[in-house]
Parts: C-alpha cells; structure tokens; sequence
C-alpha cells in the first residue's frame, strides 16, 4: 500500500480519537438531561432527548404541523448577527413513511418565523428568491443576504428521507448512524430530533402481506411484529450513540371507532382511550404492535374542535396527554409562523 507516514498517521489520530471516553459520557449524559423547548401542545410535558413522542389523531389534526413547527425550533439558532430567533441550532432527520410530506410547507414557517424575529410583516405569497417579498421591511444589501444566508443554513439541517416500505425504512435506520455522524462532523452540531410521519402507514400493508404469505405458507415472508421489532431494536442503537427526541405521529380514525364501539369494547377495554369530556368524548382504538406501545414513553391525542378562532380564522384543536395521564386538554391554533393557546380546558 502507498502513502506510507501519511497513512499511519491519521490511523493512529483515529485510534486516539478527539475526545476520551469520559469526556464522551459526559457530554452526551448532559446532553439528555438538558430539557427541551417545543411548540404547544408539545410543551405541557417536560421533554428530553431519549424520549419517544406519539403524537396520534384522525386527519386532520395538525400532527404533521406540530412537526414542522418542532424542526424549525430546531434548526433556527439561538442567535444570529446579534437577532435573536430562539432555536436550537441543532439538526433534524425527518422520515416520512406516509409521503405526503411538502418541503415548502417547512421553507414557508422557516421563512415567517425569520421574519418575525425580524420584526417584519410576513407575506405568505413571497418567493425565495424575491428579495422585496422575503424582508418586507424592505431591506437592502447586506440584511437582504444575511436573511437569505441564515434560511440556507438553516434549511441545510433538514435532513428527510422519504420511505415506501417498512423494508425501505428499515434499511434507512441501519445506514442513518453513518449518515448522522457525518453530518455531526460538516455541521458541527447533532441531531436533536428523529422524526416519523406516520409510523403506521406501512401497519396494513404489512399485516396483509403476512396473512398472505402464511396461508401460502411462504417461509421468506417478513412478519409484521419481526419487522417491528428490528425496526425499534435500530432506533434503540440510534439513541444510544445519538441522544435524540423521537417524535411519531400515528393516524388514528376515531370515527370508524365510535361505529364499532361496541365490538372493541369486548375485544380489549385497554386499548380504548377517550379524549375530553362529555360530547366532546371520542375514542380511538389502539392498533399498533405491543412492542411500539411499549417503547413509546409519551402519548399526545389531537383532533380538530370543529371551531373556527375569531381572531386569527383558523381552526381551533383539541389536544390531550395520555401518556403521561393529565386531567387536561388544552385548545391551540396553528399558523403560518407558530402555534398558540387559545384557552385551558378541564376535563371532568
């Protein structure tokens, strides 16, 4: 082999490494118990990284919104040029499994929210590359710039892998611990949050595939609680190496329940959750695998109120934490910039 000295240098910097094992622990043990600042509803509940968030609602419920809102927290930093924005400044690994996911949905609030630290008016029909339309303070030269250098660097924190299968996803997970640390190594900054939307979109395919194949009796066929679990062993490696917040959101069709409410009743009395109280009072059956009931350590219901707020003309909606149990549910609107509460409810 070639390259001699050279070669056997950087072996031996990479058998020293940059930092010992002790200094390793401890930043990433200070790193879990750091807690974390997300949008409401998601900040009812104190947060840290290690965490697994199920956020689960009929559509349309705003779960994927609550997301965009928590990765542009994310990936804005504290502070630029002497304007502070509030984020994390940290990076974001999006996977969406259900592909309906709209990168100009997640440029649009990162745009408002630099505009709003900015003091200017947002302007939902503005362009990137319209210099008049992004600051409408009507900045010149070099604010102009350093707004457009910001939302780049921003943008670039956003890492989203678009899955059509649970094997597609699964084979993401494997690769993503090469993929994160060498995005640590360009940026810089870690990965605060592995998102998912929706971990139940391959559910019924996979649990019809394996119906099928076992009355074919087709030994090759990946079971749907096996495939589960390999994908929860990989997180779990994840999470041990990259401390991060893992935020879910799960599809829930709380009017096929209420049709059948009945019949799920007998069948399992634990897997019936309500939301709210009195008319306001919907279940919702829970369908994924035990082995994810188990590994998720926190649980959000939202759903929309069917209201409109007077002051902002947008939909108001409900949410409730189930895991861990809060006697309330709170009200929240969800705009172009963030999300805010409209009024604290108590449940019966």
């Amino acid at each position: 082999m070639g390259g001699g000295g050279g070669g056997e240098e950087k072996v031996e910097g990479w058998l020293e490494g940059e930092e010992s094992a002790k200094a390793m622990l401890s930043r990433r043990i200070t790193r879990r118990e750091r807690p974390l600042f997300l949008p409401p509803p998601l900040d009812r509940v104190p947060l840290r990284l290690g965490n697994v968030v199920e956020i689960v609602g009929p559509p349309p419920s705003s779960k994927t919104h609550l997301l965009i809102q928590a990765a542009v927290n994310c990936i804005l930093p504290k502070e630029w040029k002497g304007v502070n924005y509030g984020g994390l400044g940290n990076l974001v690994m999006f996977f969406d499994l259900d592909c309906r996911f709209e990168i100009l949905r997640l440029s649009q609030a990162l745009k408002h929210r630099i505009m709003e630290a900015n003091g200017s008016r947002a302007n939902p029909n503005w362009e990137q590359g319209d210099a008049d339309a992004f600051n409408c303070n009507q900045k010149k030269g070099p604010d102009i710039e350093c707004d457009r250098e910001l939302f780049s660097s921003c943008m670039r924190r956003f890492m989203c892998v678009r899955c059509y299968d649970s094997l597609e996803f699964l084979t993401a997970l494997k690769t993503l611990h090469y993929q994160l640390q060498k995005e640590r190594e360009t940026h810089g900054v870690d990965v605060h949050f592995l998102m998912i939307d929706s971990i139940g979109a391959f559910y019924w395919i996979d649990r019809a595939s394996t119906s099928v194949a076992l009355k074919g009796n087709n030994r090759k066929c990946h079971s749907l609680q096996s495939v589960s679990e390999s994908i929860i062993q990989e997180i779990r490696k994840l999470l041990l190496v990259h401390p991060m917040l893992v935020l879910a959101t799960k599809a829930a069709n709380l009017g096929e329940l209420k049709r059948n409410s009945q019949k799920w009743y007998s069948e399992k009395a634990s897997d019936l959750i309500t939301l709210g109280s009195g008319p306001q009072k919907l279940p919702y059956r829970e369908y994924m695998p035990s082995i994810w009931q188990s590994f998720v350590t926190h649980r959000v219901l939202v759903q929309a109120s069917g209201e409109d707020s007077k002051h902002h003309n947008s939909p108001i909606y409900l949410s409730q934490w189930l895991l861990p149990s809060l006697s309330l549910s709170d009200k929240f609107i969800v705009t172009d910039v963030r999300t805010h509460f409209v009024l604290l409810v108590v449940a019966c």
